[in-house]
């Protein structure tokens, strides 16, 4: 029996897919500045700006001395660097070098270990853009990336 090789035509097709796909994958990576631009909200902490499984576009060129108060930002969480977290710029706690402290909108305060000290090494980038709900999409068709 001879086997059966699938049409070449359909599989130039698929490697053409796969090579466009990461194509604009690595260019929207380049033209955001951060490995991961998109992020999928997992928690309330930002209601009422940000709701669960809103998508978040990280911009990570915007320079962490720009940052300013009430920017909202995403961060590795800096005790232990474990979990991404995306919160808003609530103070300067000093300026040289700049620290500072963030609450997420719905919390009635900043949680020390999570929330302060964020340094410039915690920082991943600054929330330019939310796609509301469209993260209903990955739970759908993916186990829980990139949520936070």
């Amino acid at each position: 029996m001879k086997k059966r090789s699938p049409p070449s035509g359909l599989l130039k097709d698929i490697i053409i897919v796969v090579i466009g796909i990461a194509i604009i994958w690595i260019g929207l990576r380049v033209a955001f500045g951060t490995e991961n631009p998109f992020y999928v909200v997992s928690s309330g902490s930002m209601i009422p700006n940000l709701n669960i499984f809103d998508v978040i576009v990280v911009q990570g060129n915007v320079p962490y001395d720009h940052l300013k108060i009430g920017d909202i930002i995403v961060f590795n969480r800096p005790n232990g660097h474990d979990k991404v977290i995306v919160h808003r710029v609530a103070e300067i706690l000093s300026k040289d070098p700049l620290i500072i402290r963030t609450k997420g909108d719905a919390n009635p305060g900043s949680i020390p270990g999570t929330d302060f000290p964020i340094t410039k090494g915690d920082y991943i980038g600054k929330v330019v853009y939310v796609i509301p709900q469209i993260g209903y999409v990955t739970r759908i068709l993916t186990p829980p990336i990139n949520y936070i």
